[in-house]
């Protein structure tokens, strides 16, 4: 069995954070392992209270992953501050952690904050050289690169602009931006961006589509799924959990992370 580590933050509500990638790393046959970077107290509605883990306690998390099982993949979510950033992209340097998925966690869907300004530069000048796949949306791009990106020609310029800073593959997601009435995404890797596309879905239920979206890339990574057709399957997966999501909570509901996945009873 192939095997995949989250570098993320805990969602109490269970449908964003490791919670999310766990359930999602199981739904592509991959073992999930977890270091954990905050805990939140957070339900569908919105997030109540942060509580940090030291940076000494999350390099000892993925040391303790990494000096036995190991690992095949990697992603990261919520980093939470820029010691956090600097600590995580040292210990994929120091244990050469293959396949990383950065997803640049900066805000919950509920609107609450989940990353301190002075990290967003170190993610960009930290994380990203090491990085696989990139997968940030429209306003997680816009912080990274300082600037407004209002149409798909902005999502195009983004994409390319990102790649430059040392990432191999940039996943900009547009569901942020009615196109057409499509959920558009911008890929772009060894030539010119290309385009994902999927009719766009009217559901409440998409908390935490961004840590399941780069947690099935990092699952398919892992399992030796070349990028371009590890990015394509989650988008995929992604929507028809969006589509299937159950009606959870009385905010913004998890997508259905089983979708795709039989039902032993």
């Amino acid at each position: 069995m192939k095997r995949a580590l989250t570098i993320a933050g805990s969602d109490s509500g269970g449908g964003a954070g490791i919670q999310a990638d766990l359930k999602t790393f199981m739904a592509f046959g991959v073992h999930g392992m977890t270091a954990v970077t905050a805990l939140t107290a957070q339900n569908t509605v919105g997030v109540q209270g942060i509580f940090a883990v030291s940076p000494e306690f999350v390099r000892k998390q993925i040391e303790s992953v990494m000096t036995d099982i190991g690992t095949d993949a990697a992603k990261t979510g919520m980093l939470s501050s820029e010691e956090i950033v600097r600590t995580v992209a040292e210990a994929v340097r120091t244990f050469r952690i293959p396949n990383l998925v950065v997803d640049p966690v900066m805000v919950a869907k509920s609107g609450d904050p989940l990353l301190a300004e002075d990290a967003r530069r170190a993610i960009r000048d930290e994380l990203l050289p090491l990085a696989t796949v990139v997968t940030p949306n429209v306003f997680e791009a816009e912080a990274l690169l300082e600037r407004r990106i209002e149409d798909l020609d902005a999502m195009r310029d983004a994409a390319r602009e990102l790649k430059k800073f040392g990432c191999r593959w940039v996943v900009v997601k547009g569901g942020g931006l009615d196109i057409e009435s499509r959920a558009v995404d911008v890929v772009c890797g060894g030539g010119e961006p290309v385009l994902l596309a999927s009719p766009r879905l009217e559901s409440r239920n998409t908390q935490g589509t961004g840590c399941t979206f780069a947690s099935a890339v990092a699952a398919g990574l892992a399992k030796g799924v070349p990028p371009p057709e590890a990015i394509r399957r989650a988008k995929e997966y992604v929507s028809e959990a969006i589509r299937t999501g159950p009606p959870i909570g009385s905010g913004r509901g998890p997508a259905n992370h089983l979708t795709g996945v039989t039902s032993k009873w």
